[in-house]
């Protein structure tokens, strides 16, 4: 017999061994043998196992770790084992560190890039039905070529070393940051748009494409493809509320800073002067209610500092893509050049913060110029309507069934449906980053006293500018449960564009007590007023939300009802306008020193640049 006939081949890479050897001599072969056995053994009581601890995963990233360091390292043996399918602890070891040399090659902005490209795909799946149940199939689903359809869902799958290498790096991923795939998983199930905004607000480039090696780790050639971005991939999963995140531009040459973003202490006081100043009412009508009068304006001191540091501050502290929607896509606000121009009430969009609390944090900015972080005017929000949910559970069936006879639909519903209806406006309420409406409005007035004027698109519209709908969030809303005795007379203004609501604040100004708009105010000088239009472009009377049935009327009627509740006059150019007033003497002293901190950042600039243009100056000179 021939020496090549006695020789046994390998299985795995047909080396040729002597009969008297026990294993193949190819030491390469020999550990993908070892591989091979190790996922072999898998069997469907282990998969079991997996897909609980999986299931259970979010309950288990919510309970504190012991430390940081810890946690991100057991999630990141527990998301290789899942994704890889592997059950070897010394091989996750190995991979591990790998996978902290891949982190640190990789930039910041293109780990949440590949982050934001993922949740388009992972929300289609839960909008189909087909969503994973487990952490460890999406991470399969991710990583991995898709199986044929006739192959079982659980069947079992060899992974190459190249997958395990895709998978491992995938489980990299999910634990970047804050706009990480730790965080899509949620936003999967929770609707959570964070990837996409993390990757925005950091600076990321909304027309990035998607490069070729990213589509291979990406790996799913039926969800992405070369040269796609994120607009693509937010159409082709028909996800309309991350297009409208996604066509909101955002500036790429200044960072966002408010006023209180430099101070955070300062800030913190604040929100303790807040929570201690509201109260709630006793009797039957139980609703809380603040007792300080605080309306936020911009500094005039803006005005003295050098033209490239006025835009510096205007971009950092202004939402430029709501104020332009506002005034130059639609005449919302700023039509009136009167208004704008020769009685200083320009009205700004400050910039706050695309969550589902943008309500919350647009009135608190409007009034005392910070947001709601840790919930106390939700908390009080959410109370009120509870406590008082008779009386504005009277008000708001009635509103709702006067709008939908206005537009001709004429329907009964039985109390059960009403009831249900109510209940669902009552949960929105207590969730943090929970969308809200119009009933909420009205109940931020009586916590307020004073009234709301929502200035607002009047349209729900697709990314391709088809009308979907009237947002009916336009007009006045007056704390009509209130005696008139308890409530001020100084509304706040704010905006709305496309599900977002935004501050909106005037400058200071002189007062204008000899103007006056046609009338004698008789204020003095450290007094603002900013006159706030109860019209539309059109000249048409704002709609005054919630009234009753002995209220409701035509509009000199309502013009009346609005007389009553704010302090208003006619304009020379005969716009009937409402006195917002304020006064930097008798503003929060917090509020005012959180401000000159702010301006104070801007008033630094302000020496190097005079000092380059004197220095030019001299060159001149010389020359």
């Amino acid at each position: 017999m021939s020496e090549r006939g006695i020789k046994w081949a390998c299985e795995y890479c047909t080396y040729e061994n002597w009969p008297s050897a026990i294993k193949p001599n190819n030491i390469e072969a020999i550990e993908l043998a070892e591989t091979e056995e190790a996922s072999s053994i898998i069997n469907e009581q282990d998969r079991a196992r997996w897909r609980g601890s999986c299931s259970s995963s979010n309950s288990q990233r919510r309970s504190p770790p012991t430390t940081k360091r810890d946690s991100d390292v057991q999630m990141d043996f527990q998301r290789i084992e899942l994704a890889g399918a592997v059950g070897s602890k010394e091989e996750l070891e190995v991979d591990f560190k790998k996978l902290k040399q891949i982190k640190n090659r990789m930039k910041k902005t293109d780990w949440l890039f590949l982050n934001a490209c993922v949740e388009p795909a992972s929300e289609l799946n839960s909008a189909r039905g087909r969503r994973t149940q487990t952490l460890a199939s999406h991470s399969r689903s991710f990583c991995c070529p898709r199986a044929p359809d006739s192959v079982q869902a659980d069947s079992k799958c060899t992974l190459t070393p190249q997958h395990k290498a895709c998978c491992a790096l995938t489980a990299t991923i999910e634990l970047q940051g804050s706009g990480g795939l730790a965080r899509v998983g949620s936003g999967v199930v929770e609707g959570d748009l964070a990837a996409i905004e993390a990757y925005k607000s950091s600076g990321g480039d909304i027309a990035r494409q998607l490069t070729a090696d990213e589509v291979r780790l990406l790996n799913r050639p039926s969800a992405f493809d070369v040269g796609y971005t994120l607009v693509h991939l937010a159409i082709r999963f028909q996800r309309q509320d991350m297009l409208a995140i996604l066509l909101t531009e955002v500036s790429q040459q200044a960072a966002k800073c408010i006023p209180a973003m430099v101070c955070p202490e300062l800030t913190e006081q604040i929100r303790r002067e807040i929570a201690a100043s509201l109260h709630q009412r006793k009797g039957d009508f139980a609703c809380y209610f603040l007792t300080d009068l605080v309306t936020f304006t911009l500094p005039a001191d803006i005005e003295d500092l050098p033209p490239t540091v006025q835009e510096k501050v205007f971009d950092e502290v202004l939402d430029r893509d709501v104020q332009k929607e506002l005034e130059e896509e639609s005449p919302i606000i700023n039509w009136s050049l009167e208004l704008a121009t020769r009685l200083d009430s320009r009205l700004y969009a400050l910039w706050n913060r695309t969550a589902g609390d943008c309500l919350l944090d647009s009135v608190l900015q409007a009034t005392w110029g910070i947001y709601d972080k840790d919930s106390v005017l939700r908390k009080a929000l959410h109370d009120s309507l509870h406590d008082c949910s008779h009386w504005f559970y009277t008000r708001w069936k009635d509103w709702e069934s006067w709008y939908s006879q206005s537009f001709g639909l004429h329907f009964s519903l039985r109390e059960e449906q009403w009831q249900e209806d109510w209940a669902f406006i009552l949960s929105l309420a207590s969730q943090p980053g929970a969308s809200l409406e119009q009933t909420h409005i009205f109940v931020l007035a009586h916590i307020l006293r004073r009234p709301i004027i929502v200035y607002g698109v009047k349209f729900y519209k697709s990314f391709r500018g088809e009308t979907l709908g009237y947002t009916r969030f336009q007009g006045v809303y007056l704390p009509l449960l209130w005696e008139q005795s308890f409530c001020w007379k100084s509304p706040i203004a704010l905006g709305y564009t496309r599900g977002h609501f935004s501050a909106l604040v005037a400058m200071e100004n002189d007062g204008y007590g000899s103007r006056g708009a046609g009338a004698n105010l008789n204020t003095d000088d450290d007094v603002t007023i900013t006159f706030l239009p109860l019209v539309d472009s059109e000249r048409k009377l704002l709609h005054v939300h919630f009234l009753s049935a002995q209220e409701l009327g035509n509009e000199e009627q309502q013009e009346r009802l609005l007389r009553e509740w704010l302090d208003c006059c006619v304009t020379e150019g005969g716009v009937l306008v409402a006195m917002q007033k304020s006064s930097r003497r008798r503003s929060h002293p917090l509020v005012t020193h959180m401000v000159e901190k702010w301006l104070d950042r801007y008033r630094q600039i302000r020496p190097c640049t005079s000092l380059s243009d004197g220095e030019e100056d001299e060159d001149d000179e010389d020359e």
